[in-house]
């Protein structure tokens, strides 16, 4: 019974993971900003570089990627990857949590870095990095699994309701670790 409630946990994490994953595909829409969703499509073809260019790039440093995505900042094309500074056996609140973020468009991409001081950014990131550490596959690999399976407009779809497929994970997570006990 222990094995599979185990089992039933760990299909729930790496579910929560690849869903995660997923976001770095697409972004978050809902119907009001649809005009936003269109203008980032409309970017993307200016980008240079894929996510996964994105996250393996930050991984040199030394960080661990949590998140990545492309968003518009100021009208302008970004693509920004969240990563755990001292990986992801250190806890949140011992980590430096942080966002690398540039223009993908030119032939190098260098982004610039803030570690978040936020409660916004520091929850999210800490989310993140607790749901990547419990999994057993990194963000790159995530993202390149996701990429065979997905194009960019079904994952966009797909994505749009990820909030809701989130919380009903980790409603499952919850319910497996309180049977477990």
């Amino acid at each position: 019974m222990i094995m599979k409630g185990r089992a039933m946990w760990q299909l729930s994490i790496s579910f929560v993971v690849l869903l995660f994953g997923l976001i770095g595909l697409a972004p978050i829409t809902g119907a009001e900003d649809s005009k936003d969703t269109q203008a980032l499509l409309e970017a993307l073809g200016k980008s240079k570089l894929t996510v996964l260019d994105g996250v393996r790039q930050a991984a040199k440093g030394g960080a661990v990627p949590i998140s990545a995505k492309f968003e518009l900042e100021d009208g302008k094309l970004s693509l920004s990857v969240y990563t755990a500074g001292k990986g992801l056996s250190v806890p949140p609140e011992q980590n430096v949590l942080q966002e690398l973020s540039g223009s993908p468009e030119g032939e190098k991409w260098t982004p610039s870095v803030e570690v978040f001081k936020d409660v916004p950014h520091v929850a999210r990131s800490s989310a993140r990095l607790t749901l990547l550490a419990l999994g057993n596959h990194s963000l790159s690999d995530i993202i390149a699994r996701a990429q065979k399976v997905q194009t960019l407009g079904e994952a966009a779809k797909y994505m749009q309701s990820v909030e809701d497929k989130i919380e009903a994970a980790r409603d499952v997570s919850v319910g497996t670790a309180a049977a477990q006990t």
